[in-house]
């Protein structure tokens, strides 16, 4: 039986789970790379609800929510025209451990270029922990390296990482 995987856009109303999702997500993801005390801090910097609500009504991100099977498992988050520039930058991308390696990945990044597309964009980007075992994954997806960058973001930590781009072509529909 196939499980029903399916995204959705998320509103105000849906901060409480975006950073319930952070707070389980990010531990066990970047546990390997980071200090308990960095993830700490980027928890409570990026994902209690102000910082949340900010993103999505300041800075005009769309968050979506990733369902499987009747459960919410992940998150991402998406500015368009990042610069005035024809780019959608993907801000946040996470599954819950138990659903990676799956596909559930390539869905969203292939939701993500819908969406970019829709809205007139013909790039995607993001940025990626240089030591993020993921790279292989936005490599494996179509992402090339494009920069780096080591962005201090307070309390002496730093964020030490790969600008990943794509280009975007019009998804053709399925072959039969």
């Amino acid at each position: 039986m196939e499980l029903s995987f399916y995204i959705d856009e998320a509103t105000s109303e849906d901060v409480a789970l975006i950073k319930k999702l952070a707070h389980e997500i990010w531990p066990p993801t970047f546990g390997d790379i980071l200090s308990a005390e960095q993830i700490a801090y980027m928890l409570q910097m990026m994902y209690d609800e102000t910082a949340l609500l900010k993103q999505m009504q300041v800075f005009r991100h769309r968050f979506f929510i990733a369902h499987e099977a009747g459960r919410k498992v992940g998150f991402m988050s998406l500015e368009h025209h990042v610069h005035h520039q024809p780019k959608t930058k993907i801000h946040k991308i996470y599954l819950l451990p138990d659903t990676q390696g799956k596909g559930f990945g390539k869905k969203m990044i292939d939701y993500a270029a819908q969406q970019a597309l829709a809205n007139g964009d013909q790039f995607l980007f993001l940025n990626v922990n240089k030591y993020n075992p993921a790279i292989k994954f936005y490599e494996k997806t179509g992402f090339n390296i494009s920069g780096e960058e080591v962005i201090p973001i307070g309390n002496g930590f730093v964020m030490d990482d790969f600008i990943f781009e794509k280009e975007l072509q019009k998804i053709p529909s399925e072959k039969g």
